[in-house]
């Protein structure tokens, strides 16, 4: 096991092809800036169904012109197998991002969730098996944990799924450890617990918590909790997700075939983050005054979520850089500039 500023440093001396899916997307366009100013070559997927041009466009201003001359972008779908090949061709390392989110979006519409992440996923897992990519890296997701009481979640101990997006997550994992088991195509699980960060979309119906409840406060609207507000997460900067990825792609074949908890093994309750987040305006002077308003808890929510990060820590040498008032400080900049509009 090598340290992370060792990858880096690997990384930028031998210079590699990867395909990032859902490359528009917050998460994606987060991983194909770290790697073009890594000097790696980058082929991107997407349909821009929940991303957007504009995160590729923030990204190439944030670039040389070389690198950016590194970025490949195929507009194409995870649902067609033909997308899939195409971006696979050539590649040595996959980041598979793409996937449709959001707890509420599965329970309204299962069909279209259940289509995109898992015949999506397998779409995906059949083409890089294919291509012979040297390594595949997903995300998953700390939903698969369901009604599971313990704190922290351990990963080899989960419950029964609470929504249809938690479904869809597992049943990644199972189609992950099958074709380890029937084709010798070892992959790595990535279960992100509540990311945050900078190009997170405020917007829509399923917006995260965070950017949602940033761009509330900074048009001087009303910020509303689910529940009593004592419902808790293990928010997770993009920073350290983006770390876990170039770990786990990276990984030793021993680590492979195994999910890992993408988190800071934190608590941090609704309450406690509305007062982070006002804050943090206040300190960007940027004050909101308003109390939080109350309403019901949502339907497929887990009550408290906290990961144990020991097995990523012990296997892939992942040592997490920012915990969640270090992660806010850092993206609260972006959000007054790109959110905080009327």
């Amino acid at each position: 096991m090598i340290s992370y500023n060792h990858v880096l440093n690997i990384l930028k001396s031998q210079p590699k092809t990867w395909l990032v899916t859902g490359v528009a997307g917050f998460i994606g366009s987060n991983l194909l800036e770290h790697l073009l100013k890594l000097n790696q070559r980058v082929i991107g997927l997407d349909n821009f169904a929940t991303g957007h041009q504009h995160n590729l466009d923030e990204v190439k201003g944030l670039v040389n012109a070389e690198q950016w001359a590194g970025f490949t972008f195929i507009e194409g779908d995870i649902r067609n197998l033909d997308d899939c090949k195409e971006a696979c061709s050539g590649v040595d390392y996959v980041l598979h991002q793409a996937a449709l989110g959001s707890v509420p979006r599965s329970i309204n519409d299962p069909i279209t969730t259940n289509e995109t992440n898992i015949t999506g996923f397998l779409n995906m897992l059949v083409a890089a098996r294919d291509a012979e990519v040297k390594s595949f890296t997903y995300a998953a997701s700390s939903s698969t944990y369901g009604d599971h009481p313990a704190l922290p979640k351990v990963e080899e101990n989960i419950g029964k799924p609470l929504s249809p997006y938690a479904v869809t997550k597992y049943v990644n994992e199972l189609y992950a450890d099958v074709f380890a088991k029937t084709y010798g195509f070892k992959t790595i699980g990535l279960r992100y617990f509540n990311v945050f960060g900078k190009r997170q979309d405020p917007n829509g119906a399923y917006a995260a918590v965070i950017p949602k409840w940033a761009a509330s406060m900074l048009l001087g609207d009303d910020v509303f909790i689910n529940g009593d507000g004592e419902t808790s997460r293990d928010f997770c900067f993009i920073e350290n997700t983006v770390q876990m990825n170039l770990l786990a792609a990276t990984a030793s074949d021993e680590a492979k075939n195994e999910v890992y908890n993408v988190a800071v093994g934190d608590r941090t309750t609704l309450n406690d983050l509305f007062y982070a987040l006002q804050a943090a305006l206040g300190q960007n002077d940027k004050p909101y005054n308003k109390p939080p308003v109350y309403r019901g808890f949502r339907a497929g929510d887990v009550r408290h979520s906290q990961a144990d990060i020991s097995k990523a820590e012990d296997k892939l040498g992942y040592a997490p850089d920012y915990r969640i008032m270090e992660g806010i400080a850092k993206a609260m900049p972006w959000y007054i500039e790109n959110v905080g509009h009327s």
